[in-house]
């Protein structure tokens, strides 16, 4: 989950500590569209085929293209209440030299039999294979970088190199010691706070968003369901067989998935090197822009992107 100055993700066992950390709520285009300014393509990409069982969901996809045409595609991909433009802040930076692809699955809306981290992956290794059609470069923040991770462990020929903002798989601290079943808007705007070192970056419409999500049961159930699968999927025995080059992007003062999570992937992955955001939360991408675009211009310029 990548977010301009508000964004939010993580993965929890507890629906509103994953409400909070995840950010906007697809479906609401009030501050959601500047994002396609500048793209070269904006298309929307069905998550189940035809014979699938949960065809008669008819859910889609959006994907949205920046930059060159050729090169090494960058797919990013947000967390679990994520929006397309909350990489715009970062893709801004990037999309001159970099082919970034966006994609922006309703994780929200899939059917209860897919509310997992296993069927969520499968989903998005479809996508690769359908429309990248060749390895790519991952960038994942919190259950996106989960996600990524998998790919990375299970279809490594998907994989030319992997970007990990924020990423659950390993370690993550809950920060809900008590659950509000139907907290109030303050309280939950404290929890999101939480979640950045300046809690000025927190936007107002955020708040609202994921206020609103929280109130529709549907979407509660799936991110109740969605970071349960998340915290059980722990790969510590599985993260070293990683061969793609890998960038981890770490917010110094991380309380949800904490710094030692990054210096524990950067031990246990083969090829990492960690990249610290100073003064900067569990959104790298939102509180240290600057910083995370650098790093990415400079992991991809040898992976042909």
């Amino acid at each position: 989950m990548s977010l301009p100055a508000g964004a939010h993700t993580n993965q929890t066992s507890s629906p509103v500590q994953v409400l909070a950390s995840c950010g906007p709520v697809p479906g609401d285009s009030s501050a959601h569209r500047s994002v396609y300014a500048g793209a070269t393509s904006a298309t929307s990409w069905p998550l189940y085929t035809p014979d699938s069982p949960h065809a008669k969901h008819a859910l889609a996809a959006e994907v949205l293209t920046y930059g060159p045409t050729a090169g090494t595609p960058v797919v990013f991909l947000h967390g679990l209440v994520g929006l397309n433009d909350h990489w715009e802040e970062l893709v801004a930076l990037v999309k001159h030299r970099l082919r970034c692809v966006l994609l922006e699955m309703p994780l929200l809306e899939i059917p209860n039999e897919d509310c997992s981290i296993e069927a969520v992956t499968t989903i998005t290794e479809r996508f690769l294979r359908e429309r990248i059609g060749g390895p790519a470069v991952l960038v994942g923040n919190s259950f996106g970088g989960h996600v990524a991770l998998r790919l990375a462990i299970e279809r490594p020929e998907l994989v030319r190199g992997l970007v990990l903002a924020g990423s659950s798989g390993l370690i993550e601290k809950s920060m809900v010691s008590t659950v509000e079943i139907r907290p109030t808007r303050t309280w939950l705007k404290s929890k999101i706070e939480e979640l950045y070192f300046n809690p000025s970056n927190v936007r107002d419409q955020d708040v609202d968003r994921a206020f609103q999500a929280l109130s529709r049961p549907r979407g509660a159930r799936a991110m109740v369901k969605l970071s349960r699968s998340a915290r059980r999927d722990v790969l510590r025995n599985q993260v070293g067989r990683i061969a793609a080059p890998t960038l981890l992007i770490w917010g110094r003062q991380d309380v949800v998935t904490p710094p030692e999570a990054a210096t524990a992937f950067a031990q246990l992955i083969p090829n990492a090197r960690l990249a610290w955001a100073d003064n900067c939360g569990h959104v790298p991408m939102a509180e240290g822009t600057g910083v995370f675009a650098g790093e990415l211009l400079k992991f991809c310029e040898p992976l042909g992107a």
